[in-house]
């Protein structure tokens, strides 16, 4: 039996532009630039590729549930096997700040939520290097 739980994560993010934000985070090339090494869409499948994509590496397929303009990108990886299991990246507004936002909705078993939690810190991460978000 498959008892993953929920995770949810709020980024505030250091620009007020969320036509750029949402390049980011709707697009391969986008999403290429802090989630993994290499993404590539292909019939509403969007592959994630880390380390050398001709050489040493791992690649995750993920289905593209919802992608909504200026609001969210919702997936489910290809191979789960709880199917009410997705992830999703939406933007939004702090009510307290009216700061851009990237709200992260995820799921893993009770075991690894610290770790999942620890990989989107360092996905936010390489999104600020990268843009100085």
């Amino acid at each position: 039996m498959n008892n993953k739980q929920k995770l949810y994560l709020e980024y505030p993010l250091n620009t007020k532009s969320a036509q750029l934000v949402w390049e980011l985070i709707s697009s391969d090339h986008g999403l290429e630039r802090w989630i993994a090494d290499r993404v590539s869409e292909d019939n509403g499948i969007l592959s994630f590729t880390w380390g050398d994509p001709w050489g040493e590496h791992h690649s995750l397929a993920a289905n593209i549930v919802e992608r909504e303009k200026n609001s969210h990108l919702k997936l489910q990886w290809v191979d789960e096997d709880m199917p009410e299991a997705y992830w999703e990246i939406r933007m939004g507004r702090s009510d307290m700040t009216d700061q851009i936002c990237l709200y992260v909705t995820d799921y893993a078993q009770q075991d690894d939520l610290d770790d999942l939690t620890t990989l989107w810190e360092g996905n936010m991460e390489r999104l600020h290097a990268a843009t100085g978000f």
